[in-house]
């Protein structure tokens, strides 16, 4: 058998955030969008830094505790690899944003530094700086001050060099040193007054630049001069062990401490002197393990955003109104209507109101008597919250699954935590040792002498922000054999030692894993018994090596394999003898690709699931996730049909892991793209 092979998950997750890159640089993007992407890279950057980076740190020291290697290669390796590919990947986003801003300026935009202003603007900033920039301000003077290791990472800062008059400060050192740092609170773009109708903007870095002198009057230097720095802690939360702290206050006081988490990234201004980077990375604790990573003028590009719209709609995406689902109406009773038919709601083409409305609905009809629902991440002001704690004043029993440690919104998911305690809500806070990740959500009715259950099962986070801009399926059913296992898996949540059996959904930790790889064991003994063996995956990561192996073990058997992956992918396709019959693609477009869908042929009659489980060891093994199965022939075809419009894509589709990193795929077929086809599919039933 010949051996198999694997994409390091590391350096997979740097090759998607270069297909973000590439977004940034599509000239048939709208230039504002690209701007967007630019700050989408830079944010998944800082991210990958905080959990990713920080965790093969964590390895390196136990492998050089240990004498010994846990990956494919030393994390010692991996380490320096990753830097040198980050170290590549910065310089080609500072050349793309460069290019971007040259763009900007052809459409008569133009972003001035501290050098570029003239009377009236500087009177402006002045003023701005006094009244909204001034007093959110912190500055830390470094001279006397031996480590700065727990000051936060969130923002970005300047790095102050000071040269004093001897004479006129003979006790201080004739170098001070300072940091300023730059409030997140604040807009990054501030427009200044016109000039000849051109927009004009400046960077709030630079606005501070302009008062370097007002800020630091009472030294009376000679010179001064500021240089980004911008540095990235380990995210991972710590726990500690007081039996007397509820499990709410540990993760509020662990979520706390993460802003004095260990540096594991520093970026600086490659223009800063010698002397004043030495202090910060000795200030910061930077060690040799630490990415140290040269950079431009510019940090925190993640601010690109929220670049302002200036009232130029010409250069965004154009506005897509959301669609109503064919014949759901909004304006009936949605009980009655899943009562007849299960139905499914694809955000963002379809209106994310259904899901709120169905959950109004709960909250004031007298025959529901309680509801029971798992929540991940809730958007800042959550209408699903809103409608939960509606139905709880209204007499219903309400118990919320809530994640406390969704990874960076732990802060907002403690909020609705506590508030929804208030209003008497029954909180499950999950099983010990594993994140609670399903997306389900069951009422339960009085219909004359009969308890019949509703519910909803989806691929997404019950978010309405992120509802706009992320694509995920949900499940609408009265499917009584499946909502009542929906019960079983918030019987586990509650009662995590009780084991349940399920004939419907397939829930992880405990067969996820086993029941997809006995699936996909049936297409190769289809395959071996002459018939087609056809398995189509869509999903945002791949990883898990045990089931990478069992695909190419399917395609070493003939089984045509058909995998859409939007960030990390594990798995090389095309090799012979090991992955000739699997095809891998990767969409990344205006909407971040979020849907998992598994389809396996079945001799003809497919298997189609729906799941909030990527094919990660921690999906499969260390949360809880549902998949559920579609039995809905129109929906289970609807299915099918988004997965090959999506298959066909040959605008925005990559060919994963090929050779050529994120190649695009190009056919000779009719241009096809993928989010704008769905949409139009969806409109097109409407007609």
């Amino acid at each position: 058998m010949s051996q198999n092979h694997f994409v390091n998950r590391e350096i997979s997750w740097l090759d998607f955030n270069a297909r973000v890159l590439q977004e940034a640089q599509d000239e048939n993007v709208p230039l504002i969008e690209r701007l967007r992407f630019i700050g989408i890279f830079s944010n998944n950057l800082d991210e990958f830094y905080k959990v990713r980076y920080a965790t093969v740190k964590r390895i390196a020291r136990l492998e050089e505790a240990k004498n010994k290697v846990f990956g494919d290669r030393p994390a010692e390796m991996l380490l320096k690899e990753i830097t040198s590919k980050t170290i590549a990947l910065q310089k080609e986003s500072l050349e793309t944003l460069n290019n971007l801003h040259a763009a900007l300026e052809q459409e008569n935009i133009f972003i001035l530094n501290e050098d570029q202003i003239n009377e009236e603007q500087q009177r402006f900033i002045n003023t701005y700086f006094s009244q909204e920039v001034g007093p959110s301000l912190v500055t830390l003077m470094l001279n006397n001050i031996q480590s700065i290791s727990r000051i936060k990472d969130s923002n970005a800062f300047l790095a102050i060099r000071m040269a004093l008059d001897a004479k006129k400060h003979p006790f201080l050192d004739p170098i001070q040193f300072a940091l300023i740092e730059i409030p997140s609170s604040l807009k990054r773009f501030v427009v200044l007054p016109s000039v000849d109708g051109k927009t004009q903007l400046m960077l709030l870095d630079d606005l501070i630049r302009t008062q370097l002198s007002t800020i630091f009057d009472v030294f009376q230097h000679n010179s001064i001069e500021a240089h980004m720095v911008k540095f990235s802690r380990d995210a991972e939360l710590d726990f500690d062990d007081d039996l007397s702290k509820s499990y709410i206050e540990k993760v509020a006081e662990s979520v706390k401490d993460r802003s004095h988490g260990e540096a594991v990234r520093f970026v600086y201004d490659q223009e800063i002197a010698d002397d004043t980077l030495s202090l910060l990375t000795d200030r910061l604790d930077i060690d040799n393990r630490d990415s140290v990573i040269p950079g431009g003028r510019y940090h925190n590009r993640r601010d690109y955003i929220k670049f302002p719209d200036l009232g130029r709609s010409d250069l965004k995406y154009q506005t897509q109104e959301p669609l109503p689902i064919v014949e759901f109406d909004l304006h009936k009773s949605l009980f009655s209507q899943i009562a007849l038919k299960d139905r499914l709601m694809f955000t963002p083409y379809h209106s994310f109101s259904y899901l709120v409305k169905f959950l109004r609905e709960a909250a004031i009809d007298p025959n529901v008597k309680s509801i029971s629902i798992t929540i991940y991440r809730l958007s800042k002001l959550s209408n699903v919250a809103s409608a939960l704690i509606q139905a709880a004043r209204n007499g219903k029993r309400v118990t919320v699954q809530i994640e406390l440690q969704a990874r960076f919104d732990e802060a907002a998911n403690i909020g609705y935590a506590e508030e929804m305690k208030k209003e008497g809500i029954k909180l499950i806070f999950g099983v010990p040792g594993l994140k609670v990740h399903s997306k389900i959500c069951v009422v339960h009715r009085i219909e004359g002498d009969t308890l019949k259950r509703y519910g909803f099962i989806s691929t997404g986070n019950f978010n309405e922000d992120t509802a706009k801009i992320y694509t995920d399926y949900t499940l609408f059913t009265s499917h009584q054999p499946i909502l009542k296992e929906v019960d079983k898996v918030f019987r586990f949540l509650e009662a995590s030692y009780k084991i349940n059996k399920y004939k419907h959904l397939v829930v992880s930790p405990h067969s996820t894993s086993s029941f997809f790889t006995s699936l996909i064991e049936q297409e190769i003994a289809h395959v071996k018994q002459g018939k087609k063996g056809l398995i189509k995956l869509k999903m945002n990561s791949l990883t898990n090596y045990n089931i990478i192996e069992k695909l190419y073990d399917a395609s070493r058997a003939g089984v045509q394999i058909q995998l859409i992956v939007r960030g990390v992918c594990c798995l090389i396709p095309g090799v012979k003898g090991m992955s000739e019959n699997i095809e891998t693609i990767s969409v990344v477009d205006k909407f971040l690709e979020h849907t998992r869908l598994m389809v396996f042929e079945n001799d003809g009659d497919p298997l189609v699931y729906l799941s909030s489980a990527d094919w990660m060891t921690r999906n499969l093994d260390n949360r809880v996730e549902v998949s559920c199965p579609i039995y809905d022939p129109d929906i289970k075809q609807d299915l099918l049909d988004t997965f090959s419009i999506t298959w066909n894509d040959n605008v925005k589709a990559r060919l994963l892991n090929s050779g050529e990193p994120n190649m695009y795929k190009k056919s000779s077929a009719q241009q096809s793209r993928t989010q704008i086809d769905l949409y139009n599919h969806y409109k097109n039933k409407l007609s």
